[in-house]
């Protein structure tokens, strides 16, 4: 515990004057329930088959000049599940990123190799990552119409490629947990099908993530969660600081700071297998005055099967 503790406040420090958020990839605040969603290495880790969804509604409000909705959606569905017969787990995720006129849809499948480590388990994966990039250029606004860039680009134009991602995730259940990931590997770039001279290209994103859990107090219905996620590009970072207060595993409230973006508060509510959250970003930047919602919504089967002990009848009162 200690240890997780020295190596979230290093990262923090470290980190602390660079903090900016300007990448490609998507955000979410629920990133502490989003593993699956960027580490292919956490796949199969909880012995369950899990399914996890995310709608996301990002500056609810934001309209071009001519009143057309351009705010970012982000919806992303990920399952994965536990295969012993493959020593590991196996996931894949299914997400549509809509920011304007530009559209990303994403497919990944991966696998993670999972090896244990006294009271920890480490999951090492690997994700195939199959992307559609759409652009609906014929509704863009040119300031300038000679520009020959934007006379060329009439109508939808997309493509499709191929990349990699990897991760590797550490934890200890109920205790702690750290992971690393790395999403567009192969940072793959291709032109738009209509020869207009416009291309899409990724860049490679850095994810680093870590979190602890312990009782709050004397009581133990009470557990206090913080954790922090950080996300590069190579260029710029962004990090999110955490923090969960859960009342009896069952019901949870919690805040995270977003640096110079917004602060969000969560809460959220578990019945049996399934989770549901909700969240309110609170916009500190300059585009202050459109505020964020997102929704999660997960469901976990656990495979393990329960032991019962074992019972005898009293030959007397057969």
């Amino acid at each position: 515990m200690r240890l997780v503790l020295k190596i979230i406040l290093l990262l923090q420090a470290l980190f602390i004057v660079t903090f900016v958020s300007a990448q490609q990839e998507p955000q979410f605040t629920h990133n502490m329930f989003n593993h699956m969603g960027i580490n292919p290495g956490y796949a199969g880790l909880n012995n369950a088959i899990c399914a996890t969804g995310l709608a996301r509604q990002q500056w609810v409000g934001f309209k071009d000049a001519e009143g057309n909705r351009v705010t970012p959606e982000t919806y992303l569905i990920s399952v994965d599940g536990t295969v012993r017969a493959l020593r590991g787990g196996i996931g894949g995720s299914v997400m549509q990123d809509k920011i304007g006129f530009y559209t990303i849809n994403d497919i990944q499948l991966g696998y993670s190799y999972h090896r244990q480590i006294r009271e920890a388990k480490l999951g090492i994966g690997l994700q195939l990552n199959f992307i559609n990039s759409i652009l609906d250029a014929g509704k863009f606004l040119p300031v300038d119409e000679t520009d020959p860039l934007l006379q060329n680009l009439q109508g939808e134009a997309s493509n499709m490629m191929f990349d990699l991602n990897l991760g590797m995730f550490y934890q200890v259940p109920e205790k702690y947990y750290l992971g690393f990931a790395s999403t567009r590997l192969l940072e793959s770039s291709k032109e738009y099908d209509n020869s207009s001279g416009a291309y899409n290209n990724f860049r490679r994103h850095y994810y680093l993530t870590g979190g602890f859990q312990f009782k709050l107090g004397r009581n133990p219905a009470y557990e206090f969660i913080p954790s922090v996620f950080i996300k590069s590009d190579g260029a710029s970072i962004q990090t999110d600081f955490n923090t969960l207060v859960v009342y009896n595993k069952k019901v949870y409230g919690g805040i995270t700071y977003r640096h110079q973006d917004a602060i969000s508060l969560m809460v959220g509510f578990t019945t049996k297998d399934m989770q549901i959250g909700y969240s309110y970003d609170v916009p500190i930047s300059v585009v202050g005055g459109y505020g964020s919602h997102e929704v999660m919504l997960s469901y976990c089967f656990k495979l393990e099967v329960e032991k019962f002990k074992n019972s005898y009848r009293n030959t007397r009162y057969l």
